[in-house]
């Protein structure tokens, strides 16, 4: 294969001076490749680590403070570390089954890094002691498993994957596996399930955590794509690195996927902790403003699941710690953008139809209430609503949210940020979900929903004749 630099201008990819740790080959047209991946110092890391004890570079990692990039933001190297001592075998699990609204940034690394996400696989496994790695990839993604499996026998072929790795004792395999389609099995144990053949349904915690008891019972370190990809720089480059970049609590950079009402969607890299919305938004380098220089209106910083923000909340950095406080999280990455135009309620539907669709019907509240939270919402957004039916919005969202649900703060509404997470009676995070887009557009601009309704009809009490009376 030739290795001479072409570039591709895709739109969404911008060539600046920001440092790049996962997206550096994005420019070339061939980055997929072997040739292009080894000429760009592809496995160098992996080389760099095995010169190395695996405590070492486990130990690297942790120092690194790399962050989970798949929504929960948990260290990486500190997860590795929950696994019991002498329990064999260990896998490792791979999730890339990205079905999170908005977001579309592991495919993207799938399928124009795809060596780069198989070096990271082996760092880990090296590093954590895992036996064998398995990659679930999401079906509709038909490219990312053509580039992946391209990538595997060529890795296979020149020693990268399998037996005596790179002339060492290390062994180890990686199988590739589709899934079918279940927004659910993002979550780890339903994705575990779907591995093993079974139904793609969350498993109770505890005893299921993972790390402890996963694949076929055995202990499993679950990461996402992007998590994974950020390996090779650290195990090449030093840990030291990888923290000058970004604040002390959110090291590196972060893939962003931002769709909506922008002059320029796309997935960007942006330094972690220091970047705030306004940059990504409006900056030159990112997205350049609201399309038809339309007023920004609302936004959801961290996919369809995430509490919705408001443009007096854009200086917010992008930062867990810092959107956690504010009321929302930063999840999978996904800012998705509402300019002045937005029919809000419209839009919340759009969003509880997608959860209420997907719900894999293990727990009462998510199965009903994903449901009757759609029902709902339709009759209101088709005009026949009534205001009760906005009160029956909150009650059905209480049964599988109790308490306060955080919310964006807002002088214009004199509303106080509730910390995120949320409470939920739920076993994973897909019930609550379907309330959360649906709970912050009501809470947000109630307006437009009691313009959408007419006042419930008045109960009227008939005297009911008694015999004998």
């Amino acid at each position: 294969m030739s290795t001479a630099i072409t570039r591709d201008f895709t739109p969404g990819f911008y060539e600046g001076d920001r440092p790049k740790v996962v997206t550096s080959r994005f420019e070339y047209e061939d980055s997929h490749t072997l040739d292009r991946y080894l000429a760009t110092g592809g496995y160098d890391g992996l080389k760099k680590a095995l010169e190395s004890d695996p405590e070492v570079m486990a130990g690297e990692v942790k120092a690194s403070t790399l962050l989970g990039r798949g929504g929960a933001g948990f260290p990486a190297g500190v997860k590795w570390g929950f696994t019991p001592q002498g329990v064999w075998p260990r896998y490792l699990v791979v999730n890339g089954d990205e079905s999170e609204p908005g977001t579309y940034k592991d495919r993207l690394l799938m399928e124009r890094d795809p060596h780069q996400l198989i070096e990271g696989c082996l760092i880990a496994c090296y590093a954590a002691g895992l036996s064998q790695c398995f990659l679930y990839v999401r079906g509709e993604m038909p490219l990312a498993h053509e580039r992946i499996a391209a990538a595997l026998n060529d890795a296979y072929a020149e020693g990268y994957v399998g037996k005596n790795i790179m002339g060492t004792d290390f062994s180890v395999d990686i199988v590739l596996h589709w899934g079918a389609g279940a927004y659910v099995v993002g979550e780890e144990t339903a994705l575990i399930e779907s591995l093993e053949g079974e139904r793609g349904m969350p498993r109770l915690k505890p005893p299921f955590f993972p790390a402890a008891v996963g694949l076929y019972g055995q202990p499993t370190i679950v990461n996402n794509v992007e998590t994974l990809a950020n390996l090779p720089y650290i195990a090449s480059k030093g840990s030291a690195a990888y923290t000058s970049i970004g604040t002390e609590t959110s090291p590196g950079t972060r893939m962003v996927a931002i769709s909506g009402h922008v002059k320029r969607p796309g997935v960007y890299e942006i330094v972690n902790g220091t970047t705030t919305f306004r940059d990504i938004i409006y900056g030159d380098e990112f997205c350049q403003g609201i399309r038809d220089d339309n007023e920004l209106k609302a936004f959801v910083p961290g996919g369809g699941s995430a509490p919705w923000f408001l443009p007096d909340q854009l200086d917010i950095p992008f930062e867990g710690k810092e959107a956690g406080s504010a009321g929302s999280m930063l999840g999978s990455g996904a800012v998705m953008v509402m300019d002045s135009t937005t029919d809000i309620p419209q839009a919340a539907l759009t969003l509880v139809r997608f959860y209420a669709h997907e719900s894999c019907g293990k727990c009462t509240p998510c199965r009903e209430g994903g449901t009757w939270l759609l029902r709902i919402l339709e009759r209101v957004c088709s005009g026949h609503g009534t205001d009760a039916d906005l009160d029956q919005i909150l009650e059905v969202g209480q049964s599988i949210c109790p308490g306060d649900m955080p919310h964006a703060a807002s002088e214009r509404l004199g509303l106080e940020a509730t910390p995120f997470p949320y409470k939920m009676t739920t076993i994973c995070f897909v019930g609550p979900s379907a309330y959360v887009p649906v709970h912050s557009a009501l809470t947000l601009f109630r307006e437009e929903f009691d313009a959408r309704v007419v006042p419930a009809p008045k109960r009227i009490s008939i005297p009911v004749a008694v015999a004998g009376s």
